[in-house]
Formats: C-alpha cells, sequence, structure tokens
C-alpha cells in the first residue's frame, strides 16, 4: 500500500519551488502598492513567484535558497517603502539552568542555532537568560525544550511574545493612531469649515467671531490637518516617488497640497500675487475635508478588513492553552508548545482536548463540530482517534500525543486557510494590471484635463483648473479596485473552512462556479466504505437475536471483512458472543462452526446444495432480490435446516441522497464513476437517484474517464476519496476529496471535505457561487466608480450643465467607495449552505 501511495505521490507532485517565504508587509495603501512589491520581487533573480494580499497585509514568496535570502528579499520590500518581516516569527525569554560559564553559553547558543526554524539566539549567563525568536510554523517550544535538554540544560519559559497577539496588537496600535490623526482633523476641519464660511458665501455667516475668518487664522488651523494628521501620506507619498512608482497617496498629497498650497501664498503673498493675475481664492476648506475624509474612508477600512479573517481568529482562538500531561507518575499542567509526542494526556468532561492523539483508556463523546461542521457528537473509545481543539463532552479519558505543534490538524487546517486566502483568483492578476497603470494615468489625465480648462475655462480659469485638477486626483484612487478580490476571496474561503469545506486556494474557489458535471466515485464518497449488516431475515421457530448470536460467534474466528460486518452488528445490539468451535473455513463456499453444541453453517448456494440442507429453496427469490439491491446475502444453517438469510452491503451514507438532490438542484449532471461490477453499481445509483452510471472502469483509467469528459466540452469536479482516485482528482478541473480518505487524495485535490459529508460538495459549489458574484459586484462599483466620476472631475458635464465635481465630494465619494466593497464583502460572513 506504501509502496502505492508513493507511487502516486511522485506522480502528482509538481517540482515545488526550494524554499516558501511567508511575509508581514505594512504601509501598503491600494492595488497600486501590490503591483510595485510584486512587479520589483519577480525581477529579482532566484525569486520564482510572488503573492501580495492586500487585505491580509501579507505575501507569499518561493525563491531559491542558492540565489537569494530571506533577509535580502525584506531587505528589497524595506527599500520600496514598506515594513516587512517573516510571518510566524515569536519571540520567547527562557531561563535555562545548568549554565557554569562561557563555554556553556556558546554549547548553547550553536546547539539551538542548528535547529531549524530558530532564527536567533542571544544567551546571557548573568542572567542565566535566552531570548530566543523562531519560526513557530517549523519549530515548537516543546521541541525547543527537548534540543536543550540533550545539551544538558533544563529550560523554563519566563515570558513569550506571541505573533498573532503581536500582530493584533500593533494593528489595534496602528487604528488608535489612525483615530487619533482622524479626531485631530475632524476638530480642527469643522473650525476651518465654520470660519470659511464668509470667503465660501459672502454676506452669509456674520454670526462667526471675526479672529475665525481671518486668513492667517485659517492657516495656522489648517497646517496641523495638512502634516499632522496627514502626514502619513506624505511618508507613503516619498517612499513611492523615491523608488520611481506612484499611488494614491502621490494622489492625495498632489490634491492637497496643491490646495493648501495655492491659499497659504495667498494668505502670505495677497499683493504679489493678485498684482500679477492671480485670483484671491482661499481652499483651506477643501484640503482640511479631504484630508479628514480620506483618514475616515481608511479607519472604518481598517476596522471592517479586520474582520475579513475573522475565520482564522476563531481557529486560533479554539486551541487548548494548556494539557494535562501524565509524567513520571504524576499530573502536570504544561503550555501546549511543551506537549511531545507520546506524552499520556488526561482529558476531563467539558474540556477541550490539547493535541491530536489515540484513545488508551476510558471513552466518551466529543464534538467535532468545529472542523467538520457536524453538531452530533461523536462516541469515541480506546483506539479510537481525537483532535486536538474539539470539545470533551461527557466521559474521561487518557490519550497518548500522536502529532503536535505545527503538525496536528488544526495547524496544517489553519496553514491551509491561510495559504488559500493569500492565493490569487485569475480574475485578480488582471486586475491588479489595470491598477499598476492605472495611477500614472490618472495623474496624465489631471494634467491635461487642467491645462485644458486654463486655456479654454471661464474665469477665473486658473482656479477652476485648480479645482479640475485636485478633483480628478482626489476621485481615482484605485483604493476599491485593490480591495474588490482580494476581501472576498478571504472571507469567502474563511467561510468554507467554519463549514468544513478546505478550499486549497483563489482559483479552485473561481473554477467551482464554472463547473457543470460531477463524477462521484462510488466507494467511500457516495457509500461508507466498508460493509455492514444490513438484512437478516429467519425462518420459522427461530429468533432473530439467537440467530445473529451464532452467526457472529462463527464469524469471529474469520477474517473476511464480510465477517467484520456481521461480528460489528451483533456487538452493536449488544449480543453474546460464544467461542466457536471446530472451526472451519470453506473456499469459495463459506464457513462452519460449532456453537453452544449446535452446527452453524454459513454460506452461499452451492454449500447449502452440498450439505443437503433443509427448506433452503423457499427462500432463493429473497436472497437474488437482495442481491439486485447490490448486497451480499448469504444463507444460514442451524443443525441441517435453514435458519434464514444475513445480508451485508457497503451502505450508503445519510446524506447522499440529499447532496446529488441539491446538486441536480444546482443543474449539474451527476454521473457515479466505480470499478465494481454493473449489477451492483446500477443498485447503489437507483437509490440515491443517479442515471449515469460508468462502471467496472480500472484505478488507472479514472483519469481517462475524466479526460474524456473535459473533451467533450464539460467543466468536471472529480469527487472521491482512495489513492486509486488520486490521478482523477489531480486531471478534474476540480478535485474534491473526502476528508477521510487516504492522504494522498487529499494532497491531489483542490478541497476538501473534512467530515466525509457529500453535502460539502453542493456546499462549496454553492459558496463558490456567491464568493464570485460579491467579486463581480464590487468589481462593478469600483470600476463603475472610476469610469464614472473620472471624466465628472474632468468637467466632462460642464460644457452642457454648468456642473463640476467639488474636490470635498470627490474624497467623501472615493473613501465611501473603499469602505462600500468592504462592508459588501462582508455579508458573505452571513452565506450558509442550501438545506433539502
Amino acid at each position: 500500500m506504501k509502496e502505492i501511495e508513493a507511487k502516486y505521490a511522485k506522480e502528482l507532485s509538481k517540482d515545488p519551488p526550494k524554499d516558501l517565504l511567508a511575509l508581514k508587509i505594512s504601509g501598503m495603501t491600494c492595488a497600486a502598492c501590490v503591483g510595485r512589491i510584486e512587479r520589483v520581487l519577480k525581477k529579482q533573480a532566484g525569486i520564482e513567484a510572488v503573492v501580495v494580499n492586500l487585505p491580509a497585509e501579507k505575501a507569499v514568496i518561493h525563491y531559491y535558497s542558492k540565489d537569494i535570502t530571506p533577509k535580502e528579499i525584506i531587505d528589497r520590500i524595506q527599500r520600496l517603502g514598506f515594513e516587512a518581516e517573516q510571518d510566524k516569527v515569536e519571540k520567547v525569554i527562557v531561563s535555562i539552568n545548568g549554565m557554569t560559564c562561557a563555554s556553556c553559553v556558546r554549547r548553547v547558543e550553536k546547539g539551538l542555532a542548528k535547529v531549524e526554524g530558530i532564527l536567533q539566539v542571544q544567551v546571557n549567563l548573568a542572567t542565566e537568560k535566552a531570548t530566543i525568536e523562531y519560526d513557530s510554523s517549523t519549530v515548537s517550544l516543546g521541541q525547543i525544550k527537548r534540543k536543550l535538554s540533550d545539551l544538558g540544560y533544563e529550560m523554563i519559559i519566563e515570558e513569550r511574545e506571541d505573533a498573532e497577539e503581536r500582530a493584533v496588537e500593533q494593528k489595534e496600535q496602528e487604528i488608535n493612531r489612525l483615530l487619533k490623526d482622524f479626531t485631530r482633523g475632524a476638530i480642527l476641519t469643522i473650525i476651518v469649515l465654520i470660519g470659511s464660511l464668509p470667503h465660501m458665501m459672502p454676506g452669509w455667516g456674520e454670526w462667526v467671531p471675526r479672529f475665525l475668518t481671518l486668513p492667517l487664522t485659517l492657516l495656522v488651523l489648517t497646517t496641523p490637518v495638512q502634516f499632522l494628521s496627514g502626514w502619513r501620506f506624505y511618508q507613503g507619498a516619498y517612499k513611492a516617488l523615491s523608488h520611481g512608482t506612484s499611488d494614491m497617496n502621490v494622489l492625495v498629497v498632489i490634491g492637497t497640497t496643491t490646495a493648501w498650497g495655492y491659499s497659504a501664498a495667498m494668505t502670505l503673498f495677497p499683493g504679489f500675487l493678485t498684482g500679477i493675475g492671480f485670483p484671491y481664492q482661499l481652499y483651506y476648506d477643501v484640503a482640511t475635508v479631504i484630508t479628514t475624509l480620506i483618514l475616515l474612508g481608511r479607519l472604518l477600512e481598517m476596522r471592517a478588513k479586520g474582520k475579513t479573517s475573522e475565520a482564522i481568529k476563531k481557529m486560533l482562538g479554539m486551541q487548548a492553552k494548556t494539557a494535562r500531561v501524565w509524567r513520571d507518575d504524576v499530573e502536570v499542567d504544561m503550555p501546549i508548545d511543551e506537549v511531545l509526542p507520546g506524552d499520556i494526556i488526561i482529558v476531563r468532561p467539558g474540556e477541550k482536548i490539547p493535541v491530536d492523539g489515540v484513545i488508551v483508556s476510558g471513552h466518551s463523546t466529543v464534538d467535532e463540530s468545529m472542523l467538520t461542521g457536524e453538531s452530533i457528537p461523536v462516541e469515541k473509545r480506546e483506539k479510537d482517534e481525537v483532535i486536538g481543539a474539539t470539545i470533551n463532552k461527557t466521559g474521561s479519558f487518557k490519550y497518548k500525543a500522536t502529532r503536535v505543534g505545527k503538525d496536528s490538524m488544526l495547524a496544517q487546517i489553519i496553514k491551509m486557510v491561510e495559504d488559500a486566502q493569500g492565493s490569487k483568483a485569475p480574475i485578480q492578476n488582471t486586475v491588479d494590471l489595470v491598477a499598476a497603470y492605472f495611477v500614472p494615468a490618472v495623474i496624465t489625465i489631471a494634467i491635461l484635463s487642467s491645462f485644458f480648462w486654463w486655456f479654454f475655462g471661464p474665469e477665473p480659469a486658473f482656479i477652476f483648473a485648480l479645482t479640475i485638477f485636485i478633483a480628478v486626483l482626489i476621485i481615482a484612487c484605485p483604493c476599491a479596485l485593490g480591495l474588490a478580490t482580494p476581501t472576498a476571496i478571504m472571507v469567502g474561503i474563511g467561510k468554507g473552512a467554519e463549514n468544513g469545506m478546505l478550499i486549497r486556494g483563489a482559483e479552485a474557489l473561481e473554477s467551482a462556479r464554472r463547473l457543470d458535471t460531477i463524477v462521484l466515485d462510488k466507494t467511500g464518497t457516495i457509500t461508507v466504505g466498508k460493509p455492514s449488516l444490513t438484512d437478516l431475515i429467519v425462518t420459522a421457530g427461530f429468533k432473530e437475536e439467537e440467530v445473529l448470536s451464532w452467526i457472529a460467534s462463527v464469524e469471529k474466528a474469520s477474517e473476511h471483512p464480510l465477517g467484520e460486518a456481521i461480528v460489528q452488528g451483533a456487538k452493536n445490539r449488544n449480543l453474546p458472543l460464544f467461542e466457536a468451535k471446530d472451526f472451519q473455513a470453506i473456499p469459495g463456499h463459506g464457513l462452519t462452526g460449532i456453537v453452544e453444541g449446535r452446527e452453524i453453517l454459513i454460506g452461499n448456494l452451492k454449500l447449502m446444495r452440498q450439505k443437503q440442507v433443509r427448506e433452503f429453496e423457499a427462500y432463493v427469490i429473497q436472497a437474488d432480490s437482495l442481491a439486485e439491491a447490490g448486497k451480499t446475502p448469504m444463507y444460514v444453517a442451524v443443525d441441517g435446516t435453514l435458519a434464514g438469510i444475513v445480508a451485508v452491503a457497503d451502505t450508503i451514507k445519510s446524506n447522499s441522497q440529499k447532496a446529488i438532490q441539491r446538486l441536480q438542484a444546482l443543474g449539474l449532471e451527476v454521473i457515479m464513476l466505480t470499478g465494481d461490477h454493473e449489477k451492483t453499481a446500477q443498485a447503489i445509483a437507483r437509490q440515491v437517484g443517479i442515471s449515469r452510471v460508468r462502471a467496472e472502469v480500472l484505478p488507472e483509467h479514472k483519469a481517462e474517464e475524466v479526460q474524456r469528459l473535459q473533451e467533450a466540452g464539460k467543466v468536471v469536479a472529480m469527487v472521491g476519496d482512495g489513492i486509486n482516485d488520486a490521478p482523477a482528482l489531480a486531471q478534474a478541473n476540480v478535485g474534491i476529496a473526502i476528508g477521510t480518505g487516504t492522504d494522498v487524495a487529499i494532497e491531489a485535490s483542490d478541497i476538501t471535505l473534512i467530515s466525509g459529508d457529500l453535502q460539502g460538495v453542493p456546499s462549496a459549489i454553492e459558496l463558490s457561487k456567491a464568493t464570485m458574484s460579491m467579486i463581480w459586484q464590487n468589481l462593478f462599483w469600483a470600476f463603475a466608480y472610476n469610469i464614472a466620476l473620472i471624466p465628472v472631475a474632468a468637467g466632462i458635464l460642464y460644457p452642457f450643465f454648468g456642473l463640476i465635481l467639488n474636490p470635498m465630494l470627490a474624497a467623501a465619494a472615493m473613501a465611501f467607495s473603499s469602505v462600500s466593497v468592504v462592508l459588501n464583502t462582508l455579508r458573505l460572513r452571513f452565506f450558509k449552505p442550501t438545506e433539502v
């Protein structure tokens, strides 16, 4: 089996790049920033691919370490004017017992430096403390502690700086700074507006105190708004221009500085400027209102963006903080980072299960809804697997830790969701390309339109041209364009994770919307994947419980899967099992044995005839009927007389029929693909409502069947769970793996259904449609907003209606567009799959 898995894994691998670097990037404000980072990095030798996510403020970079280092990549981003640091980097301060001299310090530093994932170690002998920076996605505190123990020292954690907590704290600090800038700007702007009333509308505003209307007062009040509240725009613009590019900060700075600068010059040198022909006009209100409105838009946008990654925050919050571990015959409470594989962990009712493992004693029911979306608790007994972060409901048990830290299922799910949220849908590449040329184009339009109106506009022509110039710059900030797609992808993939659907990337989410054909594997997908007892028919004079108990007692000595199903069926009914004497397997026919002094015979029609069992002919029709239904019937004789018929089959999953109905309701053609013989396949297909069946398909030909459908113009999703489904999953436009299946199948898929419930397939398609609908809505409004309002700002309506766009209204509209895109996307958080 392992050889087959290795073979398929090798066939499916895609020569991945040598290294992957995840970064947190701050300072990005619009799609132009994203385009600049991606464009510059892609030109660097050794970098194969770059994906930057604006809402998440993250980047994933594929690179070759022989050509370039992470530090060089980070330095390059910082030279572009952005702050960058490795994602998942945590800092911990620990006490180290056992150090005696400087050689111990060197021993610790050198020993830890060799551990993959540890980035920096600083040891202080005097305080006996060490500061360790490490990549928590690569190494855990438990592994660091074990390494120090191997070196002969004891580690005690004193202080830990968690990467996620640090990121949240930094985000809160940024929001607070933004709020402070906005509040200062808003207060001063209101005062400036009041003082500007007599200048805007002569003869109105007589109630305004005279000192507020003085140009010098307005200059003093406006300057803090321009250069304190609005300083972030100057910083961003300087960084962009110093690297030969432009972004929305450049647009804002040019627009507001022009308004403020003209007003300041007119305040300080009115006689000179009016004397050479410049009209006396003050634009302090324009500069302050634009700055304040854009700050308000940024503030609302940042708060709304924080909600797009709600799924990741929820998952991180699900993790238990500590574990009760049995060590050296004593219960010890410790952080889960220090739990090691092989530790025995004790869990009591109502507690979260700390890490993944296998129960060694006790039993309980466990709520796994956080992983599977299934609300019904699952029974757990010895040898059953339990998953970290799920909730123990009723009983107490001990279990052996198997996967901890980055290897745990929750950690892998979080990583997959983060990677997927950071990926780009194909449509986003087009948007980024447009955004990269958008800002230079807008500046060109602003300059050309202002020159046009300067020469051909109404008097005072310069002021008219200046108003047009500022309005075009402000209205065209491409924030909404940059947020339209990635925010929807983040929310959509996060929502999928909440509902037990792991979507590997944005491309899969986009492709699922276009599906028209669903190919379902039978075994393990539509059906449970293992046989179970389905029917027991007994003849006159026998009791069901009695006959089943005798059959199971004989089958217990057999290792056949059908026998195991019968034994399990008896156990489920709490029936007693006895020792079978003189057990004998009759190849190709059945089994025989003595149970409580009775001769039990279990087998096919040939065995019944060979042993001359009485009265079996009367039940041949019933046995054939069971076989027609796709079941495996077996005759049972007791002391030479037919006692009944027992039937075993791979049963249909409880929700398979509903899931198929939902797929058909979505207008999709559903096809069943199986290696089973025609009769069994048709029987299962009839029960679940599938009309098109391809049976007796060899494993190596499943991918060919999918390819044949694609060549006929179909957009195909393949749903399967086995190793033999992996090539077909990889071949399909969208591969959907049942999460209870093999690792190879899951690796080859685009979407994984954690619970194994087929209902996840229509749910994933519905989510894809909802997400793509949201993206198109966002892009429509973002593009429509710019396409419609840039000409208006440039003065196209003035010759016909005498209308121009006030720069203050332009700023309000620009801020509203970004906020509306994010708020529209957040409606996806209320997505619920359709129920049949």
